[in-house]
């Protein structure tokens, strides 16, 4: 017995060792779930939002509202657009000029010329990619629509929107294009001819008269910042004051930003809810919506499957998978962050760790793709645009699409990386296509989703620029002494 009672303290040692153990296990646990709420907090409100926007919207359908407290309703949403709204001039002015100003003065200009026409190239590209796609599939079309009759001269509208492109592109005055864009408007003017010797007649003709229209002249205000940018560059140390401004204006608009998004989940609420309640028919839009998000992903696999590797084959005749291969670290974490900024240090290991590349080159390009280089983007916002439209029904012509093509391109370029700066680089595009803002809260369902897809198609859009702007400049890379 005695025995027994020595045995019986190692027995319960043992299990005073084991439930430590077991709550030291416990406490990990909910350590690590507690810092993966902290790391993903942002995400984690955001579907938290969306679901409570969702189920406050058909709850509330229950009840016949009127527009006027639908309208009510909405005002936090409402308040969240004017904020993104607000920061979208100085995010161009500020972005923009950074970007480009440091084109310049990090290596030969030669091999920022041809990475500039790469960025360039790829997200023209991935643009036409979902405009293409967006056009044949039509997500926003949720029932047969008849095609608006039309009267006037298309082809002349045609030409007049091209026109227009290029007015809008070289704005008159800066002040101006802050709050107006050049439009061309129509009048119906009555001109008297002869019909015969005895009568006359009058002719109904519409002629084009300079006109006008509200808002941002974005597409001037690019313009204007991209060839700024490029001559601020080229001043060397006298112009570093300067540039030093425009990256500390950059860097407090993205801290401004980074506060307003964290408002988002609440005004994201209140849009979803709003909008559900103005929607007739719930289950043409959700289609629309599922739609929508096919195309989406269909262009990125598209854009990063086919186009990407295709323009890696063909300009340095090497397998583009195995150099994918090297990657999918830095993807990963690109999906998992949601943001081409904060994925930078594990795409500069993945670049000069894994695939070798040359450090001179990786880190003049990826610092400045991760801002300017938004592929992912440029589709998404093609697919967006149009689907709103077509949600709207609104036809676009092809000048239309052509200007939506450029707009989206510069307002890409702009675009910050860093999770949901999508919201303000689409607010730009609506806004420059004459399209309603608030056509964003529909998006809003699945963005969640399609922005993580899309920051892996621009950090892998990075990569891939890395590679092939180094092999093209594979001869003053050899000529260049190393940068350590």
């Amino acid at each position: 017995m005695a025995k027994q009672h020595g045995t019986l303290p190692g027995f319960n040692d043992m299990n005073n060792l084991h439930s430590k153990e077991d709550g030291n296990e416990r406490k990990m646990n909910s350590f690590n779930f507690v810092s993966f709420l902290r790391r993903n907090a942002f995400v984690v409100l955001t579907l938290t939002a969306v679901i409570i926007g969702v189920s406050l919207g058909f709850w509330l359908r229950t009840f016949d509202m009127a527009a006027q407290e639908i309208l009510y309703l909405s005002f936090p949403g409402e308040l969240l657009m004017r904020v993104l709204q607000q920061m979208v001039l100085p995010l161009i002015l500020s972005s923009l000029i950074t970007g480009m100003s440091s084109l310049e003065n990090k290596v030969y200009s030669k091999i920022g010329l041809r990475a500039l026409v790469y960025y360039v190239v790829t997200t023209v590209t991935a643009a036409f990619t979902g405009i293409a796609l967006a056009s044949i599939i039509q997500p926003g079309k949720l029932s047969k629509i008849s095609e608006m009759s039309s009267t006037e001269n298309t082809d002349a509208q045609t030409v007049d929107s091209f026109l227009d492109l290029l007015r809008n592109m070289f704005p008159s005055n800066l002040v101006e294009a802050c709050f107006k864009k050049y439009k061309t408007e129509y009048v119906a003017t009555e001109n008297q001819v002869v019909l015969n010797i005895t009568e006359c007649g009058n002719i109904t003709e519409t002629i084009p008269v300079p006109g006008s229209s509200d808002g941002l002249n974005i597409l001037g205000l690019l313009v204007f910042c991209t060839a700024f940018g490029l001559a601020l560059g080229s001043t060397g140390s006298k112009g570093q004051p300067l540039r030093d401004f425009f990256t500390c204006l950059n860097s407090a608009i993205m801290n401004l930003i980074n506060i307003v998004i964290w408002y988002s989940p609440v005004g994201i609420i209140f849009l979803l809810a709003g909008q559900i309640l103005k929607i007739d028919n719930l289950a043409d839009i959700s289609h629309g919506v599922a739609m929508y998000t096919l195309s989406v992903i269909v262009g990125l696999f598209i854009h990063s499957f086919v186009t990407l590797p295709l323009i890696y084959f063909i300009t340095t005749w090497k397998n583009p998978f195995k150099f994918m291969l090297g990657l999918l670290q830095a993807l990963t974490t690109a999906f998992g962050t949601s943001s081409s900024s904060a994925t930078l240090p594990v795409t500069f290991y993945c670049m000069e760790e894994n695939n070798k590349m040359d450090k001179q080159v990786t880190r003049f390009m990826l610092p400045i793709g991760a801002t300017m280089n938004m592929d992912g983007a440029a589709l998404y916002e093609a697919v967006a645009a149009l689907f709103i439209a077509q949600v709207n029904n609104i036809n676009f012509s092809i000048g239309q699409i052509i200007i939506l093509s450029f707009i989206v391109t510069a307002a890409s370029t702009g675009a910050a990386g860093i999770p949901q700066a999508g919201m303000v680089s689409m607010l730009i595009v609506l806004t420059s296509v004459g399209l309603p803002a608030e056509g964003i809260s529909l998006l809003m369902l699945v963005d969640w989703l399609l922005d993580r897809l899309r920051t892996v198609t621009n950090v892998l859009g990075d990569c891939i620029g890395v590679g092939v702007v180094q092999h093209l400049s594979r001869h003053e890379l050899q000529r260049q002494s190393p940068a350590e």
